[in-house]
């Protein structure tokens, strides 16, 4: 009985065996897909009408992966290196060129760049003496292109002798001074636009910018060079993130500019801080080369080589200049009136304070006219959006105070106005040369009123002609119907000597505030 029962176990276990060997066949069998899968595996099909015929179903294929894209690049031309060669610019007798001053092949590639084919009077005698090491006191006229001789003075020597120790923070090797914070954002530019392939850091430091943000680029960036008014200069000294101890060539430029500025006691603490003036490079240039500017010279500089280049015309022929006598309670009813006959594209007007800047600029507002204002009463920041907007022409008039007169390039300029006659003849040769540049022509108004005409004989023996003066038409002395009645613009009084808090007895007659 035993015997029996055991054979039933063994028969049940082996239809168990062969039962499971079939179902791994099966199993194998659809994985090959040579058999369908069982309607207990594969889901039913959806249910399809009966007058409708299903569809044969095709084959299944096999898995491939979809083809990755390759991105072809595309062919690029191997760019030429420039040489030497390129810079083609023929001998003319009388004129100098760069190629004959040995300069470095870096700063020759940049020249050529900036469309650059001889030296100007003042870089042929200035670069020569400066690439040998030797101090220069120069006299030159704004726009005669001492910029880029002591730039190129600078640039060659730093190529011609890398500094041996580590660049320390905050200590730059050259140091450039110049009065206002629009010629030094202008000559910060000239500089990368010249040592563009010399690898030199640059920084331009002045007032009216973000202290921090500023004090962050002098730790960081640890400048080369570095271009300064003297006031934002002193702050970062004596707070410790500047070391002038450093310098090997200090540049100071509008010397007479700056004394008159009153910014001369700063200078001369910044020059001290420098190393000897046997240790250091020295190049100063000024307009005018008076007393005061060569004892100054005499004490800053080691024998210097001294230069003067007197311009061949103080002004060009290339500017229409007419002087009007008018009221000075007429002067912006002239401005209305010749703003709307001769249509100007770009015009720039001058006055000499701030306050009579921001009341103009009121005028103006009330009769529709869109113009901006440029002063020391604006903040830096506004000031370069004001001056980017008047270089691409969306700001067609521009009222300024003399801190506009120096360091502005703006080539489309057809329009200037003295609506104040200037203080200095020197002021109004550079305020009408704001017109009338790269070769075309242009037009300066002066609105003589009577508190202000006996300034100009001064400005006509500066300029070593006469000029011509007009009695404007009654109809340009009367604002149009529905304009509005202007009230009557205070002019500046006189000077009657030391007032209350004023200035001492002898003292200088300060400078207007600008």
């Amino acid at each position: 009985m035993v015997r029996r029962l055991i054979e039933k176990i063994s028969r049940q276990i082996k239809r168990l065996g062969s039962r499971s060997s079939v179902e791994k066949q099966k199993k194998a069998e659809v994985a090959a897909g040579s058999v369908p899968v069982s309607k207990s595996v594969r889901p039913a099909p959806a249910r399809t009408p009966p007058h409708q015929s299903r569809p044969a179903q095709p084959p299944a294929k096999p898995h491939r992966p979809a083809p990755v894209a390759v991105r072809e690049e595309p062919v690029r031309k191997p760019v030429r290196k420039w040489e030497l060669a390129d810079y083609d610019i023929p001998v003319v007798e009388g004129k100098v060129r760069f190629h004959d001053l040995e300069m470095p092949e870096q700063i020759m590639h940049a020249v050529d760049d900036l469309g650059f084919k001889y030296c100007t009077n003042i870089q042929a005698l200035a670069i020569p003496p400066s690439l040998q090491g030797r101090d220069v006191t120069g006299k030159a006229q704004t726009g005669t292109g001492k910029t880029a001789a002591f730039l190129i003075a600078i640039f060659t020597h730093f190529l011609r002798t890398p500094r041996k120790r580590p660049t320390k923070v905050g200590a730059p090797r050259a140091l450039i001074i110049a009065p206002t914070r629009e010629l030094v954002i202008q000559i910060e530019k000239d500089a990368r636009d010249i040592g563009k392939y010399c690898g030199f850091s640059i920084l331009g430091i002045y007032g009216g910018m973000d202290y921090d943000k500023q004090q962050r680029q002098l730790q960081e960036v640890s400048p080369e060079i570095m271009v300064a008014t003297p006031g934002r200069l002193l702050d970062f000294r004596r707070g410790g993130t500047l070391d002038l101890r450093h310098v090997e060539v200090l540049v100071i430029d509008e010397a007479d500019r700056m004394l008159d500025m009153g910014f001369i006691p700063d200078v001369r603490t910044i020059v001290y801080a420098t190393p000897p003036k046997e240790n250091r490079q020295t190049l100063m240039f000024s307009a005018t080369l008076t007393e005061d500017i060569l004892r100054l010279a005499s004490k800053w500089t080691n024998e210097p080589v001294q230069i003067e280049i007197e311009p061949e015309k103080v002004t060009v022929d290339n500017i229409k200049q007419v002087v009007f006598t008018v009221p000075s309670d007429k002067k912006f009813a002239l401005f209305y009136n010749l703003l709307q006959r001769d249509n100007p594209e770009r015009l720039l007007m001058f006055c000499n304070r701030r306050d009579e800047t921001e009341r103009v600029l009121g005028y103006m507002e009330r009769c529709g006219i869109k113009a901006e204002m440029l002063s020391g009463a604006v903040p830096q920041k506004k000031r370069l959006q004001v001056l980017e907007a008047f270089r691409a022409g969306k700001i067609r008039v521009l009222v300024a105070t003399d801190v506009a007169g120096r360091g502005l390039h703006v080539n489309d300029i057809t329009h200037v106005i003295n609506y104040d006659i200037p203080l200095d003849a020197e002021d109004y040769v550079h305020r009408i040369g704001r017109t009338g540049r790269a070769g075309k022509n242009g037009t300066a108004y002066t609105f003589a009123c009577e508190n202000e005409a006996f300034s100009m004989p001064e400005i006509e023996k500066y300029i070593g002609r006469p000029l011509d003066y007009e009695n404007p038409e009654p109809a340009l002395l009367v604002l149009p119907p529905g304009i509005g009645t202007m009230h009557k613009t205070p002019h500046r009084q006189a000077y009657h000597g030391p007032q209350r808090g004023g200035f001492s007895r002898g003292g200088r007659r300060p400078p207007p505030r600008r």
